[in-house]
């Protein structure tokens, strides 16, 4: 390998590791991307199985 193929795998890799960083840091301090608009959410139905189960639903969902 090239030394310009080394540094742009080595910048992919910090991005990503970065980016599930910060993913994982929101995590666990109760913070979620979602927005609480659970008519266009692909996910709501794993939302309200937590909140149904007595989990904790993520930030800004409501239940049906």
């Amino acid at each position: 390998m090239n030394t310009g193929t080394v540094l742009a795998l080595a910048a992919v890799i910090l991005a990503a590791g970065g980016a599930f960083a910060v993913l994982r840091r929101d995590k666990k301090r109760g913070k979620s991307p979602c927005g609480g608009n659970c008519g266009c959410c692909p996910s709501c139905g794993a939302c309200h199985k937590a909140q149904a189960s007595g989990g904790s639903a993520p930030h800004g969902t409501k239940a049906h």
